[in-house]
């Protein structure tokens, strides 16, 4: 056989052993296998055919069997296929065990379906988290104009994450309040407002008066 028929000969067997082998992921069943999750060949053949990317759902099993967490591939296959984020609802499964906080896959599931951030989720039930609200401009009764800030903190609770108020929600409600509140005060409540704030400014320059003629006299 001349050269040339056999280096065509080889790139053929070539793009033949690389369609095989993407066709039959058997580097990616041997590695499930040593990495103790049990997924037959046969079912990551048939991911291939149902347009799921069987190394997304073998690394989610890895990932969970190795924190402690049982998965079923057929349920990592649907969730993807709803279009779900598999990596991040694994995430937050392992978070939600290390921490003790009671998360199954089917509400982690639901939960990201949402629209939600599941991980995110579990870390602020974990870390309460603090919202600043814009600048809210509110008039009040006697016609004076306050501008007034606020600072809320936040903790989610898993089991009513889904349909429950976003982090948008909590800033309106809070703007809602303060408007509110600032509108039905009257003006003593301002004036003494005002008379505070004039004391304390005055106690502070005078603190600040005190040790800066301290410090020259040193």
């Amino acid at each position: 056989m001349e050269p040339t028929g056999i280096i065509i000969w080889a790139a053929i067997s070539l793009v033949a052993l690389i369609i095989l082998l993407w066709f039959f992921p058997v580097a990616l069943w041997f590695q499930a296998l040593i990495s103790g999750v049990r997924i037959s060949l046969l079912q990551l053949i048939l991911m291939r055919w149902r347009k799921v990317p069987p190394g997304t759902i073998v690394m989610a099993m890895i990932t969970g069997t190795k924190a402690g967490i049982k998965l079923d591939p057929n349920a990592l296959e649907a969730h993807y296929l709803a279009k779900g984020n598999v990596p991040n609802v694994i995430n937050a499964l392992i978070s939600a065990d290390k921490a003790n906080i009671a998360l199954d896959f089917k509400m982690a599931a639901a939960i990201d379906l949402a629209g939600r951030d599941v991980f995110e989720a579990v870390q602020m039930s974990v870390n309460p988290k603090v919202i600043n609200t814009p600048p809210v401009t509110a008039v009040a009764k006697d016609g004076i104009q306050l501008i007034a800030k606020a600072r809320v903190t936040v903790r989610a609770n898993i089991k009513q994450l889904v349909g429950g108020a976003g982090e948008d929600t909590v800033l309106a409600r809070v703007g809602e309040g303060i408007v509110t509140s600032i509108g039905s005060a009257n003006a003593s409540i301002h004036n003494k407002i005002a008379i505070k704030d004039s004391m304390s400014l005055f106690i502070l320059f005078g603190i600040w008066l005190f040790f800066h003629i301290t410090y020259c006299l040193v």
